[in-house]
């Protein structure tokens, strides 16, 4: 479900950044915010997610997540304060590579078969 979410996320941010010369500026900006807050949101979770004292993440993958999430934060901010089509490619591409690792995970373990 991660997955979908940051995939729908990307996919959402990836539109405006292509139709960005196309569309009225004021347009533009409203679809912005509302993609931003989207995955700011998303995020959020995400993080609070992987970071809490009950979930089964290694210390080291729940540094990471707080690390890549703060990053995730201070970038959304940035753009939202000085909005450029080029800095979405660092949002929409984290949420990409974040994805695929999630859907590359179960699929690992399911290849990997049962502990003997």
């Amino acid at each position: 479900m991660e997955s979908s979410l940051l995939i729908k996320a990307a996919a959402k941010l990836q539109t405006i950044k292509d139709t960005w010369e196309s569309v009225e500026e004021r347009q533009r900006s409203a679809e912005l915010d509302e993609a931003l807050t989207y995955n700011r949101r998303l995020w959020t979770i995400l993080v609070t997610s992987a970071t809490s004292e009950d979930s089964a993440l290694p210390h080291e993958v729940k540094q990471n997540m707080a690390n890549l999430g703060l990053f995730v934060f201070n970038h959304t901010m940035r753009t939202m304060i000085r909005p450029e089509a080029e800095r979405l490619d660092s949002l929409i591409n984290i949420n990409r590579q974040i994805a695929a690792g999630l859907r590359a995970a179960p699929a690992a373990a399911a290849s990997a078969g049962p502990a003997t």
